[in-house]
């Protein structure tokens, strides 16, 4: 589990790097990312399915960029984009062309539907942080 963490604290902190954010930002935008994958790593190890493990590992992190962006003044995107790296779906997207090329059709569909479903689990968690962060914004200022 510890390698884990390292791996996607690592992967967060370089597709920061790749994408030239500012270097104060790469340590915290680590630990978004590396939380939102102990907490998938953790809700899978507990029995459940993946989809809604993403989908709470997403809400994770865009809630956390939400609190980093107002700690440190910086824009949300610079947080939950390099989060949400070690979420995305890669390997099953990769595996799904495989299949395709292969003209195994039916497991080819199986990956995709996986890997679309997956995808889905991660925009709805990043929606539905945001609006319940924009609800709590508005009920405080009334």
């Amino acid at each position: 589990m510890l390698q884990q963490l390292i791996v996607s604290f690592l992967a967060s902190a370089c597709f920061g790097i790749l994408f030239s954010i500012p270097k104060r930002f790469l340590l915290p935008s680590g630990v978004v990312g590396m939380m939102g994958w102990g907490l998938y790593s953790w809700l899978s190890a507990m029995g459940m399915t993946m989809i809604p493990a993403t989908l709470l590992a997403a809400f994770l992190v865009t809630s956390f960029s939400l609190l980093f962006a107002r700690l440190y003044k910086a824009p949300v995107t610079i947080f939950s984009a390099s989060g949400i790296v070690p979420l995305v779906p890669g390997g099953l997207a990769y595996d799904a062309m495989r299949y395709f090329v292969e003209n195994d059709y039916n497991l080819a569909v199986q990956f995709s539907a996986k890997a679309f479903m997956i995808s889905g689990a991660i925009a709805m968690g990043l929606i539905l942080a945001e609006v319940l962060y924009q609800i709590g914004k508005r009920q405080t200022r009334r």
